[in-house]
């Protein structure tokens, strides 16, 4: 076959991977399709994989030895290592799972401009657009990188949750901003002839815009308090998108442009989307967010605070026992309990006895976009039953009783009634519109916003202090006997 035939065949199999990409995201639309959808865009990314090996070792001089037991021990150690995080990680940390990956991807994106400019620089092949895309690619790719780390660090606890600043944070972010764009405009200057530039003072400049991109993914995050994480995620995961995508630009993979658009676009749709869920721009929460991470106990029990009104397990199964619709609010402390499948066998339970239940799904629940769903979809929880906010508080009005598993901040009354708030504006899910409301959580902590919650003290509300496995696992018992 000659060369040319090859490299048709590898032109088609990368129009195929991107189409399984396409394809793959638009399943990911449906809870019901998402599993089938993740594969086929994995099928696409293996197509992709193979077929770009085939053009390398196609070209004039293909791959050295040497290069190929790179390649071979590169894929061997990358896919085991995925692997085995994907297959052991629990639940609750899923949330840093995904922003390691994307420190992961915002990494390779950056050393393949790195090492492509390195190739070319001095040649006749360091044009303008070369330049533009491989500083893009750098810049996004190391900010995705270090800033990723450090939210990664913020979910783990190996950085305090609370937003970090320090004296003159902001100068040294702005300061780190101007090196960047300074030498962006440098190195586009030389390209285009304006400036003479020589091969080592162009190698410096592109170190400096490294070192300060680096950098200001540290000083970027740090100041963001851990109640904003899920948004943070989503820009981050948008930002590994369009380094990849400038990446592409810089090697000429098309297949590599278009998964990287495809996850710079939907990553910013989606930051998008929650940044509105919180009632909150994304320039307010990049500035400075709020939430001081999970707060410990500061009342539990009957003889913490005489306005809080104590439950037993008992008293709740007989409300759930016979009530007629059900809602059930899960939250983080859900996923720290790694309960979803007991509250699955609960609302079974309630369901054999002719109860409606249904699950109210907030955008921002959680600590990563989508959390809740994936929890509940792993414990086969069916997805009709799971209700997006806009869906299902209208039906609150309705509910006999609602029962809210770790969910704080999302519930939060004052979001709607305190306009001294730090959520004043922040659509909620209506929980306090139900007839009865149940608590299950660990203590009065006020979650990761770090804020009280009046809900816990309104007359209707009945608090059942217990990890939320240990409670879910009471309460079936109860209804049992009920």
């Amino acid at each position: 076959m000659t060369p040319e035939a090859i490299n048709t065949l590898v032109f088609f199999a990368w129009l195929a991977g991107a189409a399984a990409f396409v394809l793959g995201l638009h399943q990911m639309n449906s809870p019901a399709t998402a599993r089938n959808g993740n594969r086929l865009s994995a099928a696409g990314m293996a197509v992709a994989v193979i077929a770009t090996l085939v053009y390398l070792l196609a070209r004039p001089g293909g791959v050295s030895s040497i290069g190929l037991v790179i390649i071979g021990v590169g894929i061997v150690i990358g896919g085991g290592a995925g692997l085995y995080l994907a297959r052991t990680v629990k639940m609750t940390a899923m949330p840093q799972l995904v922003s390691l990956f994307n420190a992961v991807g915002g990494g390779a994106a950056a050393l393949v401009a790195i090492d492509d400019f390195l190739r070319v620089v001095g040649t006749e092949e360091e044009t303008i657009s070369t330049t533009i895309f491989v500083v893009l690619g750098v810049v996004i790719g190391c900010v995705t990188f270090t800033g990723s780390l450090v939210a990664s660090g913020k979910l783990q606890g190996l950085v305090p949750g609370r937003p970090i600043s320090f004296a003159g944070s902001q100068l040294l972010t702005i300061a780190l901003a101007i090196v960047a764009i300074g030498g962006t405009v440098l190195l586009v200057a030389g390209a285009a002839g304006m400036v003479a530039l020589s091969s080592a003072v162009t190698i410096l400049v592109l170190a400096a815009i490294i070192v300060a991109a680096l950098v200001f993914g540290i000083t970027m995050v740090l100041p963001i308090g851990g109640a904003d994480m899920p948004v943070v995620i989503s820009l981050l995961n948008s930002f590994t998108g369009t380094a990849a995508a400038m990446a592409g630009f810089v090697i000429n993979n098309p297949v590599l442009i278009i998964a990287g658009a495809l996850v710079g676009a939907s990553g910013a749709i989606l930051t998008k989307l929650m940044a509105d869920a919180m009632n909150r721009s994304i320039g307010n929460i990049l500035v400075g967010g709020f939430g001081t991470g999970d707060s410990g106990s500061s009342t539990a029990g009957a003889g913490g605070d005489a306005s809080v009104r104590e439950v037993s397990p008992d008293d709740v199964a007989i409300q759930l026992a016979y009530a007629q619709h059900v809602i059930v609010v899960p939250g983080y402390g859900l996923a720290v309990a790694q309960a979803q499948h007991a509250v699955r066998e609960l609302a079974e339970l309630l369901e054999s006895r002719g109860v409606d239940v249904k699950y109210a799904i907030h955008p921002v629940a959680g600590r990563m976009p989508g959390h809740m769903n994936v929890l509940l979809a792993e414990a086969n929880v069916p997805y009709p039953q799971l209700k997006e906010m806009e869906e299902i508080n209208p039906e609150f009005s309705r509910a006999d009783v609602a029962l809210v598993i770790g969910a704080n901040d999302v519930t939060n009354p004052a979001a709607r009634s305190d306009p001294g708030s730090p959520i004043y504006g922040m659509p909620i899910l209506d929980v306090d519109q139900a007839k009865s409301v149940v608590v299950l959580k660990r203590s009065m902590g006020k979650g990761y916003a770090g804020i009280d919650n009046p809900l816990y003290a309104d007359p209707k509300t009945g608090m059942l202090f217990a990890d939320a496995r240990e409670g879910l696992e009471q309460l079936v018992a109860a209804v049992k006997q009920v």
